[in-house]
């Protein structure tokens, strides 16, 4: 008789009424009996799948042994060994689609895998203060990260364990780059980033806020200053669908609508002065993270209808399960297979009603998914006073200007040596999605730890 593997340990959540009107974190986390009984359900395998499908290779099953064992000290420690953010990761990485995606779990009948993510989440949560070299800033060596997100500051923090003195460049007035400005906070605790960059600081990085290199800094003068430069400043501008009606008052993107939210404290307003427009019928277009977290925020600001519209069916929908199961909770409603045409606006051109039509999937394209089509004369109208577009995120145009001499590909992002990072200027490398485009938080870090040993080799060359 074999033995009997339990069934996955599920995350308590906050009841959906109270939600819907906070801005509460909601998943709540494990309890210590609830890690221990989920740590318990891993199989320990030799072979380790677990670690190949982690971006920034962790020791899997060696922490999560740890927590079954309640050794969290040595779980922290193998956790931080390759991941600087273990709060942060445990909470928005797609685990599903990276490390559980290979546990053995996952290819037993009617077993999931063993829920990794949570388990780093509840390490990370435990807030053991990480083990510091003996020695910080050993080296002459400098460093300058431009940009301090996921990729920058998993950088920073790498060569600054090697002991390289390590400055970062930030453009807002706080660290953290998508982190804080384009998930909310009842995803991701604005306090969890703080208190993970507040742990960088303390392996002696220099923090630089309100910083635009290329802008308010000469990207030639921090190349004249520094030894090595490290490029990290993400896809943060919006692309657009250019549907006729865009320029019509209340079409935003999600971008812009987010950032003011979760970055500038809108939905706080007006203890904090910066307003946020929410209308009765909301309209989000496209189907990722992205998409929910904009319509569970407009839902949270008052919206009394919140609608995803999305070109593809719900199988083909980019998003984390996750996210998608709470909108629905939420009650955010889903429209299927249709696209916007035309935004129309009434008199004092106010976006009023969104002219739609329907699709229909055809052979697949380049992403693997089928091509959408339009269906003829399947065209319909529906009552919109506000849409927030998320259809994508592309590099800002300040590379383009203010980067003299780095070379970029046709889209506009860093091209780069894939394996080091490094650009085509010397002592200059890049990572993250200012590289690839949108990608993952641990996709972004695992560029950085690339780039991290790639500089730490070429300054101990000079």
């Amino acid at each position: 008789m074999g033995v009997r593997i339990a069934d996955r340990v599920g995350m308590p959540e906050l009841d959906v009424n109270r939600r819907l009107k906070s801005f509460e974190e909601v998943a709540t986390g494990y309890t210590e009996e609830m890690a221990i009984a989920e740590a318990s359900r891993c199989l320990q395998c030799p072979t380790k799948p677990c670690v190949s499908g982690c971006p920034v290779g962790i020791d899997i099953p060696t922490f999560i042994k740890d927590v079954k064992n309640r050794n969290y000290e040595s779980a922290s420690r193998t956790i931080f060994a390759s991941n600087n953010l273990p709060r942060i990761c445990g909470r928005v990485c797609p685990q599903e689609k990276q490390c559980e995606a290979v546990c053995v779990l996952s290819k037993m009948k009617d077993k999931e895998p063993v829920a990794i993510g949570r388990l780093e989440r509840f390490v990370g949560d435990l807030q053991i203060e990480r083990e510091m070299p003996g020695s910080l800033q050993t080296s002459k060596r400098r460093v300058a990260v431009v940009g301090g997100g996921p990729a920058g500051i998993t950088v920073a923090a790498d060569l600054a364990t090697k002991g390289y003195r390590v400055t970062i460049y930030e453009a807002f007035h706080t660290m953290g780059g998508v982190l804080v400005y384009g998930i909310p906070a009842f995803r991701l605790p604005k306090d969890t980033v703080v208190d993970e960059a507040e742990g960088i600081a303390s392996m002696g990085v220099e923090f630089v806020r309100s910083q635009v290199i290329g802008r308010t800094l000469p990207f030639q003068e921090i190349r004249d200053d520094y030894d090595a430069v490290f490029i990290g400043i993400g896809a943060g501008a919006p692309r657009l669908s250019g549907v006729p009606g865009s320029n019509l008052n209340n079409v935003f993107s999600a971008s812009e609508f987010l950032t003011r939210v979760n970055l500038l404290n809108a939905w706080q307003f007006p203890e904090y002065d910066t307003p946020v427009v929410v209308k009765r019928n909301v309209a989000v277009i496209g189907a990722g993270n992205v998409t929910m977290d904009a319509a569970r925020t407009a839902k949270r600001l008052g919206a009394e209808n919140v609608t995803v519209v999305y070109r593809r069916s719900e199988q083909e929908m980019p998003a984390r399960r996750e996210e998608y199961l709470h909108a629905i909770e939420e009650g955010i409603d889903f429209k299927w297979l249709t696209l916007p045409t035309e935004y129309i606006g009434d008199i004092n051109n106010n976006v009023s009603a969104m002219r739609c039509a329907r699709m229909e999937l055809g052979p697949p394209d380049e992403s693997g998914r089928r091509r959408p089509e339009k269906v003829d004369g399947s065209e319909f109208d529906m009552e919109i006073e506000m849409v927030i577009e998320a259809i994508g995120q592309k590099a800002n145009t300040v590379l383009r200007y203010g980067f003299p001499g780095l070379e970029l590909n046709p889209w506009g992002f860093i091209k780069t040596v894939e394996e080091t990072g490094l650009t085509n200027l010397e002592g200059v490398y890049a990572g993250g999605d200012i590289v690839t485009g949108a990608a993952t938080v641990i996709e972004a870090m695992g560029a950085g730890k690339k780039a991290a040993e790639s500089i730490s080799k070429y300054l101990d060359s000079l």
